[in-house]
């Protein structure tokens, strides 16, 4: 089962949550912890086979799934995401916040636009995605100090958007059910149709 992908959670009212593995998604069905479902994928997991009945156990996951229960996924909702080099990237689709060039993982770094050293923060709206060459030219200075020209605006993704920033392999039907959670100008909807860089 390890080719089944991640199961999106909701909570009962269809507020995104979080990815689960298979494993767990088993575990909310077994306790009858599933309120509803959506999504046009289904996995089946197999168990043992009983005594009683000879029968072999299974447990039918869809792609998306509701969980009873009180949820905290509103709040988490609002809540800001944690900042890493990885989601950030995605985020900035890859791109030097600077020139424009697109680069690998290896390639990139985290800029702070106004240095931390000089009073910045290390949050989601001071940091962009820049290349080695622009980031070195940088240094400790801002944008304006050292000629170079922000292409793009930093901002804090929401929920959704975070939730599609942290998985790689979103399934389609879950894909349409994010989308309309992330603003309309977030550049995170371009990865809908575009292949993640490594």
């Amino acid at each position: 089962m390890t080719d089944v992908p991640l199961i999106l959670t909701l909570d009962n009212s269809g507020t995104p949550n979080r990815w689960v593995s298979w494993q767990q998604a088993c575990f909310y069905y077994a306790k009858n912890l599933v309120s509803w479902t959506l999504g046009e994928a289904a996995f089946t997991v197999h168990g043992g086979i009983s005594r009683a009945t000879g029968l072999r156990s299974s447990i039918t996951s869809h792609s998306i799934i509701a969980i009873k229960g009180k949820a905290m996924a509103m709040q988490g909702f609002k809540r800001i995401p944690p900042l890493s080099n990885r989601e950030l990237f995605r985020r900035d689709r890859h791109l030097c916040a600077y020139c424009g060039d697109q680069g690998s993982f290896l390639r990139l770094t985290r800029d702070h636009v106004t240095p931390v050293s000089r009073g910045g923060k290390d949050t989601w709206m001071n940091v962009v995605t820049a290349c080695r060459h622009c980031n070195g030219l940088k240094r400790n200075r801002t944008p304006e100090e050292s000629g170079l020209e922000l292409l793009y605006a930093p901002y804090v993704p929401n929920k959704a958007e975070y939730l599609i920033l942290t998985n790689r392999r979103i399934l389609l039907d879950q894909m349409e059910f994010l989308k309309p959670h992330v603003s309309a100008f977030s550049r995170v909807l371009d990865l809908a149709g575009a292949p993640a860089a490594s």
